[in-house]
């Protein structure tokens, strides 16, 4: 098992980080098609039909917000700053080693999105069933 760590910095308040992160309506933007939340899960949706309902562990508002996804535990950390953005700190611990690149360069994906969507307002994945991570398309 292994873990990855990634950072993003974003120009946006943790208090809106926050909200993308904690939220339906929030996660929708950047992460899944649908990612809603009842009794602490996180019912997710892909846009290749792929499902996990996600217990949420930790939410600390503005702070953290920590997950159980597809068997391992993600941690985002949100730390701000004087300019009155945010550094985010991704972790994901417990990847196997057999999905470890698959997962790695998948987050970068999931950042950059945040990043676009909660400092740009605007969606870079194309939502196209047809054209998912598992034909080789990023932008899924």
């Amino acid at each position: 098992m292994k873990t990855i760590t990634w950072k993003v910095h974003l120009k946006s308040s943790p208090k809106t980080v926050f909200s993308f992160l904690s939220t339906s309506e929030g996660r929708a933007k950047f992460w899944a098609e649908k990612a809603t939340e009842e009794d602490n899960m996180v019912h997710f949706v892909f846009p290749n039909g792929q499902t996990y309902n996600s217990r949420i562990l930790k939410s600390v508002p503005n702070q953290k917000f920590y997950l159980d996804y597809f068997e391992s535990l993600v941690r985002f950390e949100l730390e701000p700053l004087d300019d009155g953005g945010t550094d985010v700190t991704l972790i994901n611990e417990n990847v196997p080693d057999d999905e470890f690149n698959e997962v790695h360069a998948g987050w970068v994906s999931v950042l950059m999105n945040l990043k676009a969507a909660v400092d740009f307002q605007c969606d870079l994945r194309n939502h196209n069933p047809k054209k998912t991570w598992d034909q080789g398309y990023l932008d899924n």
